[in-house]
């Protein structure tokens, strides 16, 4: 049995369904039943805690054999790193004691040790205590996701303009969360002695530019990229409702994919969703196709 923590989100959810297509058997967590109806109909078995709750989560993972281990966001009105370290510590004890034959963990492109940055060292910690404990655990580090655009489509939609931090034409890693769990289901099914770190981008780099160019090609309308700058990036999230501890950390986060070029794998896993198709897809979805 595989256990997919976070299993109704983006990756989570495209975890389990790569497994299920497979035939393997799934038990996704939740804090919402409700939220997993599509899955539970897929053939998934639906199983709610709260990855605080030690002990209940625990319970869930000793009925499996391996599991994917997503420390799941926080709300950006709170702070999220200090919600996400929480999250990530009670997610580390459940493990102790699960018996668990392997687990693969969810990670990003530019996890790092050092000064708060949000995910990437919130993560970075997570890989190391998950890392540390008796079982094996691969780390699946992903590239920037794609879905993020897919929240600005009513913007738009009804602003012909695509607002991006980053500038217009910077080629940034991006993939598809369909891509991430086809990744994370191959390797929940390798052997326990794989459990090597692994980067996970799509067919290739694209700037928001692209993600324009995919946006108007999908509404059949012009749309121009809106760069909001560097000094303006902490204003802007507070606007959008971000606490102040949020739009530092996303702030360092956005500057850092910007700013750390360099550090980027070579030679990533590709997955084979174009941002074109992505885009396509998310507006099919949106409008019942």
């Amino acid at each position: 049995m595989h256990i997919i923590i976070g299993g109704t989100g983006h990756v989570g959810s495209a975890t389990a369904r790569a497994l299920l297509r497979r035939g393997e058997p799934v038990t996704v967590v939740t804090r919402n039943a409700g939220h997993a109806a599509d899955l539970r109909n897929a053939g998934a078995k639906v199983a709610v805690a709260d990855v605080r709750d030690v002990p209940a989560l625990r319970a869930i993972l000793r009925t499996g054999t391996t599991a994917l281990l997503l420390n799941p966001p926080a709300a950006p009105f709170t702070d999220t790193d200090a919600v996400e370290r929480a999250n990530a510590a009670a997610i580390v004890d459940a493990v102790t004691g699960s018996g668990l034959r392997k687990a693969v963990a969810v990670s990003t492109f530019g996890a790092r040790p050092g000064e708060p940055c949000g995910d990437l060292t919130v993560l970075f910690e997570f890989e190391e205590k998950l890392r540390a404990q008796a079982i094996p655990v691969a780390v699946n580090r992903g590239a920037y996701y794609m879905s993020n655009w897919a929240e600005m489509l009513d913007t738009v939609r009804h602003r012909g303009k695509l607002p991006s931090f980053f500038p217009a034409d910077a080629a940034i890693p991006m993939v598809a969360p369909s891509d991430l769990g086809e990744a994370a289901a191959g390797r929940l099914m390798e052997p326990a002695d794989q459990a090597d770190i692994r980067y996970i981008e799509g067919p290739r780099r694209y700037t928001p530019r692209d993600v324009a160019d995919a946006f108007a090609h999908a509404l059949g309308r012009p749309v121009d990229v809106e760069v909001i700058p560097r000094h303006a990036w902490e204003q802007t999230f507070r606007q959008l409702g971000f606490s102040a501890e949020a739009a530092r950390s996303y702030a360092c986060m956005t500057g850092t994919v910007l700013d750390e070029q360099d550090r980027w794998p070579d030679t990533p896993v590709r997955g084979p969703t174009t941002l074109e198709d992505f885009i396509h897809g998310v507006l099919d979805r949106r409008q019942g196709n």
